[in-house]
């Protein structure tokens, strides 16, 4: 089941603790380490899990291998959706997806490469939604709709996608406008 619930204060400092672990795995290869996803915006409703996104020069084996032996689970998943009218290059929605070690805080980590469109995306996303409270109150209140209608919450992110592509694209003019 999908649980969303109203903003929590402590998402800020648990995403420290495991920016702290993720830094400590990868030292130098982390070039960035950002707090992402519903949870990083102040008053947005969300899914109790930690979004974090670890920016690299290159997505490649040794960066994983040191994540997966500090205890991160790698996922099968290795790209991202990709927004209507979007550069479909392989390479611009490619990514390294890990779940947090065992026993520990449920986070979703995303590895990215610096400069990609998926990158660019996310913290993009969050930013808008930080400098709009009411456009976050509105997709908080349809991620509530949609995990309390969903017949199949697997369905889920494939129906809450188009509304965060909608997002995106005016999170793109708002950053054009505002530099």
């Amino acid at each position: 089941m999908i649980e969303i619930v109203p903003h929590q204060p402590r998402w800020a400092a648990e995403f420290q603790t495991i920016a702290s672990q993720l830094r400590a795995a990868l030292g130098e290869l982390a070039l960035r380490i950002d707090h992402i996803g519903s949870t990083a915006v102040p008053g947005l409703a969300a899914k109790d899990v930690i979004d974090a996104q670890i920016t690299v020069a290159e997505l490649d084996e040794h960066m994983a291998n040191r994540l997966s032996a500090a205890g991160f689970e790698r996922q099968p998943f290795n790209r991202d959706h990709l927004p209507p009218g979007s550069d479909d290059a392989p390479e611009q929605w490619s990514k390294f997806f890990f779940r947090e070690p065992a026993g520990q805080r449920r986070a979703h980590i995303h590895v990215r490469r610096a400069g990609s469109a998926n990158q660019r995306y996310a913290l993009l996303f969050r930013d808008y939604l930080r400098a709009q409270p009411a456009m976050a109150a509105a997709y908080g209140e349809l991620k509530r709709r949609l995990a309390n209608s969903l017949a199949d919450w697997e369905t889920y992110p494939d129906v809450k996608d188009p509304a965060v592509d909608l997002i995106y694209l005016a999170a793109e003019q708002w950053a054009e406008r505002s530099g």
